[in-house]
């Protein structure tokens, strides 16, 4: 589990960097900030965060795996 900072600050930096690259190099990259959006609304409603899973895996950032 991650406090909602990291992941938010992960996002954060997600959005910024896709929409920089959207306008610098190629409109297909905008393709990117859609995913990162969408992952952001489904787990607001199902809790699963695949950023979360992938910190906690590699015990970064201060994450810890997931409960099973």
């Amino acid at each position: 589990m991650c406090k909602d900072a990291v992941i938010r600050r992960f996002a954060g930096v997600f959005l910024l960097a896709s929409l920089a690259l959207a306008t610098w190099v190629s409109p297909n990259w905008l393709w990117f900030t859609a995913f990162v959006a969408v992952n952001l609304f489904q787990s607001s409603f199902t809790k699963f965060c695949p950023l979360e899973r992938v910190l906690g895996a590699f015990r970064l950032m201060g994450c810890r795996p997931a409960a099973r």
